[in-house]
């Protein structure tokens, strides 16, 4: 078992972002949350007094038979950092913070959504977890191919159904923008800041279109491809470009082929040469 040091430290900040939009933004303001989470900001709302970082880590020791036996040693142990930090970072902002309500509720859920969407999509990014529902998010994920943000809304939806019994009808619809929101911005963080878009492009002038492609200094693959009602071999282009380039592709194949077929599509965390490597497949440094 081996825990790389940027992985642990990224862990941690992004249970600290996490632990301070709780306490910050969510109990202040009557907003609750998903998962074990959830459950502990209604005790905390419910008991003032008690402490939810010892609340949560606590509800979170019956998880931790799950994760050892689905997560693996490595990510077993990251998702020990990660319940155990966040339990400390709701304790100390527990008690750093006064709690402030603010005057815009819808304001306050937005805040909510980023902060804790932003920490758990670094936690996920370097490999962690923060036990509880995080755990079955990430089973999910690594059997079905399930979007860990997904899992999470649904189970949120549940526990924040419960939460009607000591939640305000208004309370409970301004959680759902903040989870919405969280989910959203868990898997942004998760896939990478960076988008760029691949185009498939279908035409019986590849060899003119590729050529025109090269010269920008973008690679093209050429696949071969066959046409299911003219049965006739058709070759297909393929190439990754950022996202301020698709209109001049787009021109380039118009203008040699305004016939040809199109296809554009999103693409998240490129890597690769003329992304993230240069053509003598060195990494790129950022200026």
């Amino acid at each position: 078992m081996r825990l790389r040091l940027k992985s642990v430290a990224a862990i941690i900040l992004g249970t600290a972002i996490m632990g301070f939009g709780i306490n910050a933004f969510n109990i202040p303001n009557n907003l609750a949350e998903g998962g074990i989470t959830g459950i502990s900001i209604i005790i905390k709302l419910l008991l003032p007094q008690v402490d939810q970082g010892v609340v949560y880590f606590a509800l979170n020791i019956p998880l931790f038979i799950i994760g050892w036996k689905v997560l693996g040693r490595t990510a077993f142990a990251y998702t020990i950092i990660g319940t155990i930090s966040l339990s400390a970072f709701l304790s100390l902002f527990g008690t750093l913070l006064t709690p402030t309500p603010l005057d815009d509720t819808l304001l306050a859920s937005l805040y909510a959504g980023v902060t804790v969407g932003a920490g758990l999509g670094i936690i996920f990014r370097y490999g962690g977890t923060t036990g509880g529902v995080d755990i079955i998010a990430r089973l999910l994920n690594k059997i079905a191919g399930i979007s860990m943000g997904r899992t999470l809304f649904v189970a949120d939806m549940l526990v924040i159904g419960a939460s009607l019994v000591y939640l305000s009808l208004e309370s409970a619809m301004y959680t759902l923008v903040a989870v919405f929101l969280a989910a959203r911005v868990i898997d942004f963080v998760q896939e990478g800041a960076y988008a760029a878009k691949a185009l498939t492009i279908i035409s019986d002038k590849t060899a003119d279109i590729t050529k025109q492609i090269l010269e920008l200094g973008r690679g093209v693959t050429v696949l071969s491809g066959k046409g299911a009602y003219s049965g006739g071999n058709k070759e297909v282009v393929y190439c990754v470009v950022s996202r301020n380039e698709v209109v001049r592709m787009k021109n380039i194949v118009k203008e040699i082929d305004p016939h040809a077929f199109v296809v554009v599509n999103d693409v998240h965390e490129v890597l690769g040469e003329g992304f993230t490597f240069d053509e003598n497949r060195e990494p790129l440094r950022e200026e």
